[in-house]
Formats: structure tokens, C-alpha cells, sequence
């Protein structure tokens, strides 16, 4: 347990810093997978609309830093694939 004063406010920062990260990490990896349960069911009108979704937390991941963005593009290219390839 750090002693000084703003060590102490360091801590307190990157815990509320670390919650929020995961927050955007943990909802996206999450649209991810219904993306991809909508897209074994072969819905196709609802495969769109969680796709959107899933674009929209990748990006926001991206902007704001959390992931890189080369993985944004390479998770993106593989969700337009899985949409395409439905039939």
C-alpha cells in the first residue's frame, strides 16, 4: 500500500481506468459472440442488425485506445465474411 499522498490517488484512478476498460473490451467480445449465435441461426435480418452493433463497439474499442487497429480490421473483415458467406 503506497504511503504518499498522490501515489494513493494513483491507485484509486487506474482502478476506476481498469473497470472502464473492461467494461469496453467485455462488450464488445460480447457483441461478437451474439453476432456470431444470430449467424448460426441463419438470420439474416437480425445477423445485420447485431453486425452493427459489433462494428460500432469494435469502434469505439479502437478510438478509444483499448485495441489496436489492425485487430479492429482484422475482427471487422472476419464479421463481414461470416455475413457474406450466410448464403
Amino acid at each position: 500500500m503506497p504511503n504518499i499522498k498522490s501515489a494513493k490517488k494513483r491507485m484509486r484512478s487506474n482502478a476506476k481506468k481498469a473497470e472502464v476498460n473492461s467494461l469496453i473490451i467485455s462488450s464488445m467480445k460480447t457483441a461478437i459472440k451474439k453476432f456470431e449465435k444470430v449467424v448460426k441461426e441463419n438470420n439474416k435480418e437480425e445477423a445485420s442488425n447485431k453486425l452493427n452493433i459489433a462494428m460500432q463497439r469494435i469502434d469505439k474499442a479502437t478510438s478509444s485506445g483499448k485495441i489496436h487497429k489492425n485487430k479492429s480490421a482484422r475482427l471487422k473483415s472476419r464479421l463481414m465474411k461470416l455475413l457474406n458467406n450466410m448464403e
